[in-house]
């Protein structure tokens, strides 16, 4: 990333806790927001994240940055025998365990409470890791990939889906207005946390994208490295795989 963002400006804590913070602080109406912050299409994205792991038919699914579970509940559509959704706010993943035990999904979903650049997998765990809208409220970025690297088991597909910033007029300039004008207003009227979905869209604008990402990823070891922009840009799914 070119620069250091964090939710608190003011804040001396490590990133890594001022995010927990943040999302512990936003967990309740975090879901509802998306929807609407992203107008449903989020919805659409992570369903292609699906297909993609689901033709690799895994047996095992980890989710980092699982937030309030929505992927790992996607995941369960698979054929995989064990969904971890791991995240380092307990808030989401309180949420995130209600909703799966509504879906009677309890036994197949575990959610973990855990530090995505620390993780307590060993190597060669997991035949599919997934995430989704994560990997930018990394501390290291470059730590949690290795992890992840670490985790995955060789074959194994390793899909992200992340924001990233369209490149062509005139996307390019609605999505630069909308980030920092309109998303930040939205945030403020749902959420109690005035910082946070300014956080979001200023960490969105500066983290590496496309071929950026790819690069970063291939420097980490990964193999078979493919970026897919999703409507005019302003997502990426981005997948991945180990030698």
């Amino acid at each position: 990333m070119s620069k250091l963002v964090t939710p608190y400006k003011t804040s001396t804590l490590p990133k890594k806790e001022q995010v927990a913070q943040m999302f512990d602080a936003i967990s309740g109406n975090y879901d509802n927001l998306n929807r609407v912050i992203s107008f449903g299409i989020d919805v659409k994205w992570r369903k292609k994240v699906l297909q993609l792991v689901a033709e690799k038919n895994p047996n095992t699914i980890l989710d980092i940055a699982t937030g309030t579970g929505d992927l790992a509940l996607l995941m369960a559509e698979t054929n995989a025998t064990k969904i971890i959704g791991l995240d380092i706010s307990a808030g989401m993943l309180a949420v995130g365990v209600k909703k799966i035990a509504d879906k009677n999904l309890s036994s197949k979903i575990e959610m973990m409470l855990a530090d995505s650049e620390n993780m307590p997998f060993a190597e060669n765990t997991f035949d599919a890791i997934t995430v989704a809208f994560g990997i930018r409220n990394f501390e290291n970025l470059e730590k949690g990939l290795e992890e992840i690297l670490r985790v995955l088991k060789p074959n194994g597909i390793f899909v992200v889906l992340e924001t990233s910033n369209p490149t062509k007029t005139p996307f390019k300039q609605g999505y630069v207005f909308y980030t920092r004008y309109i998303l930040p207003t939205i945030g403020k009227l749902f959420s109690k946390d005035n910082a946070a979905y300014g956080y979001l869209s200023e960490s969105a604008a500066v983290f590496p994208f496309g071929e950026a990402l790819n690069n970063i990823l291939r420097k980490i070891g990964f193999i078979d490295v493919i970026a897919m922009p999703q409507t005019f840009g302003v997502a990426t799914i981005y997948s991945a795989s180990k030698k």
